[in-house]
């Protein structure tokens, strides 16, 4: 896990900063931020394609953290912790965009059988100099189609494949099932594949 910390904030655990957090200690909450927020404001940056929404809702997202950082147990990571802190409300920040612009929810019920969890989201390709014009053209298509996937769904795919976590730190984050993880995944593997069918068959 990438973070941004100095040598001497180096030697403070991750633990023991949370633990001066729950004491009131400021300053061990701005380490923290520190460690994170690079990755946190690109993880939802990837989910809203907005620099200021991103890091409005970064904020928004490090405030709740500060506000519940006593219920912290330590029964996951901090970052996996503030991770569904950070879900939770751009899931819920993009619902309301959604709603306002009447979009439709999409179905979880995914028979879990048909499941490949090998399968990739996005076909790959080599960063050839020639190519670059192409691939600019094909990211920005997979771009649009992921923008297209309901909260939920995006944020599975961005997980798994951006961040390459775990089905069960997936489900940790989100508070949900694996199962329901294996499903979101599936469907929204699935809208890739038809929505990038030509891309898929000319890679």
């Amino acid at each position: 896990m990438q973070t941004e910390t100095t040598p001497a904030q180096a030697d403070v655990s991750e633990l023991d900063l949370v633990r001066q957090c729950q004491a009131g200690q400021t300053e061990a909450f701005d380490q923290l931020v520190t460690r994170y927020r690079t990755r946190v404001f690109a993880m939802i940056y990837n989910m809203v394609h907005n620099e200021q929404d991103a890091w409005d809702l970064a904020q928004e997202s490090f405030v709740k953290a500060w506000k519940s950082i006593g219920r912290f147990r330590g029964k996951s990571s901090f970052y996996t912790w503030i991770y569904r802190i950070v879900m939770n409300v751009t899931i819920d920040w993009l619902r309301k965009r959604q709603v306002k612009a009447g979009g439709a929810e999409f179905d979880d019920a995914i028979q879990l059988k048909d499941i490949d969890p090998a399968s990739k989201t996005v076909p790959k390709a080599d960063p050839l100099p020639h190519q670059r014009l192409e691939r600019q053209e094909i990211r920005a298509r997979i771009d649009h189609a992921i923008s297209q996937l309901s909260p939920e769904h995006r944020a599975v795919i961005l997980m798994k494949e951006i961040e390459e976590m775990q089905y069960h730190e997936i489900a940790e984050s989100l508070g949900c099932s694996i199962g329901t993880v294996m499903s979101r995944l599936f469907y929204a593997r699935k809208k890739l594949q038809n929505s990038l069918r030509d891309v898929y068959e000319n890679v």
